[in-house]
């Protein structure tokens, strides 16, 4: 019988073949951890040296991950806010020009948000701990500010008040000068939350006394610095005539003739500071922050002219609404104006503006502080002061308000009854 041979066996070829087989199996791993690898790497080199040591490999990819989508998000915000002042700036030179706005002035989609990821409360302790510290920013004045400079500059200190008599002073000025106890009383509920005292300053609470400044706002108007500049340059004259005529009157303590004929000298002082700059807004912003601008803004503490340059202010909303065809405004009209200024405000009443994203209308730091014009448009925001000022006006300060108003009222026309 014939045998049949064999195939002689090679047992190096069958490792061989087994060994590269195993390693194209482990080829993709050992890849995918080298590019691991690679990427943990890049990622530490794209931090500070001293966070990257503090984050493990994979909080250092949560954390760049976290930073590329804020990025981007804060790009689209930066872009998104240039836009919003082009447009501001041809509606600026068309209102120079007397023309009409169309839609295509404003920007009518409101700011992107943020819809990336979230960082994690352990990375953020550690970016918290590891940055370094920023300086703190000088903080805003406060009304121990403004008294200072006020004694300083000008050697003048407010005539003080009950709040009680500083809310007759203010009514009274009010209905002299046309202006409706609803229309007063709904700006101080909401300008104050219905609580507020005539040394009130924003973001202070008037309860508390607790609190840090957000603007120098002060009073049942809440003025700016820069306005109480402004209203003593237009009514200055007018304001040192009638305290000389209040001193000179019959009855009037010589004590009393004497505090108010050096107010009127004070004033005078004061007046010819508040000259020294062009009468512009943008003038009177930079002024209301030197010395003698902050010392000009405690005159809204004075039981005397306190009182007289809020009404004013609030009167000359109404007189620049009633130019523009709005006979009779509301509560929150006039606080709307107040609160955008009056032209911006009255651009927000218009059926155009009344539909457009209140970011045209205010700052990108204005927009961010104020949460009540935050994703609304103007309609929206008129809707929204009325709400706050249905709550505010049952509160103990505005009732006592409405209940002087209603008390000054009836005296006059007692008076006037007198007098026929």
């Amino acid at each position: 019988m014939t045998k049949t041979r064999r195939a002689p066996r090679l047992p190096g070829l069958c490792a061989l073949a087994a060994a590269l087989c195993a390693l194209a199996s482990i080829g993709p791993v050992i890849a995918a951890a080298q590019e691991a690898t690679t990427t943990i790497a890049e990622a530490a080199d794209k931090l500070p040296p001293t966070l990257a040591k503090r984050l493990t490999p994979a909080q250092r990819r949560t954390y760049l991950a976290y930073r590329e989508a804020r990025s981007a998000y804060e790009s689209a915000l930066r872009s998104y806010w240039r836009k919003v002042e082009g447009k501001r700036a041809v509606r600026r030179a068309k209102r120079r020009q007397d023309q009409a706005f169309t839609a295509d002035d404003y920007v009518a989609t409101f700011p992107p948000k943020y819809k990336g990821p979230e960082l994690p409360a352990d990375i953020a302790r550690i970016v918290a701990q590891v940055q370094p510290e920023r300086p703190e920013r000088p903080g805003l004045p406060t009304v121990a500010d403004f008294l200072a400079h006020a004694k300083k500059q000008f050697g003048f200190v407010p005539k003080r008040a009950t709040e009680r008599e500083f809310k007759r002073s203010y009514a009274v000025e009010a209905l002299k000068v046309g202006l409706s106890k609803d229309q007063v009383v709904r700006v101080y509920a909401l300008e104050t939350g219905g609580l507020g005292t005539y040394d009130m300053q924003s973001g202070i609470s008037p309860v508390t006394r607790q609190g840090r400044p957000i603007s120098s706002a002060l009073g049942y108007a809440q003025l700016l610095h820069a306005n109480s500049t402004g209203e003593l340059v237009k009514h200055g004259e007018a304001f040192i005539k009638r305290l000389t005529a209040m001193a000179s009157a019959s009855g009037v303590s010589p004590a009393r003739a004497s505090e108010l004929k050096t107010k009127a000298i004070i004033l005078r002082k004061m007046l010819r500071a508040a000259r020294t700059v062009p009468n512009e807004w943008s003038h009177h912003q930079r002024f209301a922050m030197t010395p003698a601008g902050l010392g000009i803004h405690a005159l809204n503490l004075d039981a005397d002219i306190g009182p007289w340059m809020q009404v004013l202010k609030l009167r000359s909303l109404k007189d620049t609404a009633a130019r523009h065809g709005y006979a009779d405004l509301t509560g929150a009209q006039i606080e709307l104006m107040n609160l955008a200024g009056p032209g911006t405000g009255l651009e927000m009443m218009t059926p155009l503006g009344k539909r457009m994203p209140n970011t045209n209308f205010f700052s990108e730091g204005g927009y961010g502080r104020n949460p009540v014009v935050r994703d609304k448009t103007g309609a929206e925001l008129l809707v929204a002061l009325e709400a706050r000022m249905e709550v505010n006006i049952r509160r103990a300060g505005s009732v006592e308000f409405a209940q002087i108003f209603d008390e000054v009222g009836r005296a006059a026309a007692k008076e006037a009854k007198a007098k026929d």
